[in-house]
Formats: structure tokens, C-alpha cells, sequence
């Protein structure tokens, strides 16, 4: 397993070693004149450490808190919030985000599988993806706003990659090619548990045991759910669809921390982070 190679791939982070492409990013593995070319094993070794996609998760959401505490205290709340917002989509290289436009493109523009995996291969970007990718800021920048917490923007990075990782191993590749391929092939089981365990350390200890278990239970049903439709749509996940995953999965913690909190106040047990870092 490789945490600098999970790293390069999931962020714009600078590390050592061969920088790896983005989830919806093409890689070399094709078919050319019905000979295989051979797979990118950089992105092998990226399946095979998924075990470290919610450690990545921690790092992004260790940023934006740090962030939060430079900032709230000399901007008001809803310029802190865009601020973050930006921070999130420039830390990730808006990998996530190109993923997402070029699902909700192939989904709704194209009548059979094979006309929407076409059109997701497809470098620009249409009215359909721009407007998911528009619909998906806007949630983010309104949840966030309205629920600016550290526990919350450190759970929401964790969460939401460590889901991605249960969706890879539960669901077929679209295709034979493709970062989404490559990563498929490399993961197992084994990295999934190790992933559960370290999101759910991350996500109890900031939540408390029952809303940090809750928060995870929904985020993972939701994406599944997500999951099934991509399946059903395009024969299985692609790059683009793990991408796309990523930002739902994103956007579900963050709306199920605020209605959790709202609604089931008792859930939460305590709030680590506000204990060492209060404010």
C-alpha cells in the first residue's frame, strides 16, 4: 500500500514519486487494434491503498479547518464558507467536479449505455453537467453555511472518500479502461475494512459514537443508492462516476450532519475537536 500515491491522486498535494492521473482523468489502459496496452500500475497501487482514502479525507478536512480558524473570526460566516468551498474544489484539482459534470452529462443526454459512456469520454462539458455541478456548489455553499463547525469539516472529507471506497469494491467497471478500471483491479476487501476503521475513529471521536456510526450508515446508503443508478445507466462506475460519488457523498454528510443535528441534538454525545480547539 502507497499514502503518498492516494495522495497525488486524490489532491493537488505535492508528493515524491510518478504524479498519478485524477478519477476522471484518461490513463493508458485501452484496447489498440484488440491487443490490451498494458495497465498503469501507479494507478494499481492506488486500488490497492484505498485503505488510505479517508486518511486522505482527514488532511483535506485538517485544511479547511485550519482555514476556518483564520478566518472566522475577521469574515463573516458566509465569506468563510465560499472560501472553503474554493479551498476544497482547488486542494481536490476539481477531479471530483469534472467527474461529476461529465456523469450528469452521459446520463441525461445519452439514450443507450454506449452513447453515454461516449459522451462522458468526451472532453467538453454540456448544459447538463454544468447545471449538476452548479446544483452540487450551491448545496455545498448553503449546507456549509449553514452548519460552519471543525467537527463537521473534518467529517464530511473523511466520510465521503472512505463511502467511494465501499461503491469501487460493490460495483462493476463501466468499461475496460480508464482510471476507474485501474483502481477497480487493485482494490480489495482488505483495504475497505482498514478504511472503515479509520473513518469511523475519525468520524466517532468528532461526533460521538451513535451520530458519528449514523452519519456514516446514511452517507454509505445514499452513495450505494447513487451507485445502483450509475450501474443501471452505464453498466457499472467509471472514473467519472467515482468522482461524482465523491461530491454526493460530500454533499449527503454534510446535509445529514445539519439534520442530525437539528432534529436528534442527543446523538450528539461530544465534540473532540471543540474540546481541543474551541470556538
Amino acid at each position: 500500500m502507497s499514502f503518498l500515491a492516494v495522495l497525488r491522486f486524490l489532491t493537488i498535494i505535492p508528493a515524491p514519486g510518478h504524479a498519478e492521473h485524477g478519477l476522471s482523468r484518461p490513463t493508458r489502459v485501452a484496447v489498440s487494434d484488440g491487443a490490451p496496452v498494458p495497465m498503469d500500475n501507479s494507478l494499481l497501487q492506488v486500488g490497492r491503498s484505498i485503505a488510505f482514502f479517508p486518511v486522505v479525507g482527514l488532511i483535506i478536512g485538517i485544511v479547511l479547518v485550519l482555514l476556518y480558524y483564520a478566518l472566522h473570526l475577521i469574515l463573516p460566516p458566509p465569506v468563510v464558507s465560499a472560501v472553503i468551498l474554493a479551498a476544497l474544489a482547488i486542494t481536490t484539482g476539481a477531479h471530483h467536479l469534472d467527474g461529476l459534470m461529465d456523469t450528469c452529462d452521459g446520463m441525461v443526454a445519452g439514450r443507450t449505455r454506449e452513447e453515454r459512456l461516449a459522451i462522458m469520454s468526451d472532453t467538453r462539458v454540456g448544459a447538463f453537467g454544468i447545471t449538476g455541478a452548479g446544483i452540487i456548489l450551491l448545496l455545498k455553499y448553503a449546507a456549509i453555511s449553514s452548519s460552519l463547525t471543525p467537527a463537521m469539516l473534518v467529517t464530511f472529507p473523511v466520510i465521503s472518500r472512505w463511502a467511494l471506497t465501499a461503491a469501487i469494491l460493490l460495483f462493476p467497471p463501466a468499461k475496460t479502461s480508464g482510471a476507474g478500471y485501474a483502481v477497480k483491479s487493485g482494490a480489495d476487501w482488505r483495504g475497505y475494512i482498514l478504511a472503515t476503521l479509520a473513518a469511523m475513529a475519525v468520524s466517532v471521536l468528532l461526533n460521538g459514537l451513535v451520530m458519528g456510526t449514523t452519519l456514516m450508515a446514511c452517507v454509505l446508503a445514499l452513495v450505494y443508492l447513487a451507485g445502483l443508478i450509475f450501474k443501471r445507466l452505464y453498466g457499472g462506475l467509471s472514473g467519472d462516476c467515482y468522482g461524482a460519488l465523491v461530491e454526493i457523498g460530500e454533499v449527503a454528510a454534510i446535509l445529514l450532519f445539519i439534520i442530525l443535528g437539528r432534529f436528534m441534538p442527543s446523538l450528539q454525545d461530544y465534540n473532540l475537536l471543540q474540546i481541543i480547539l474551541p470556538g
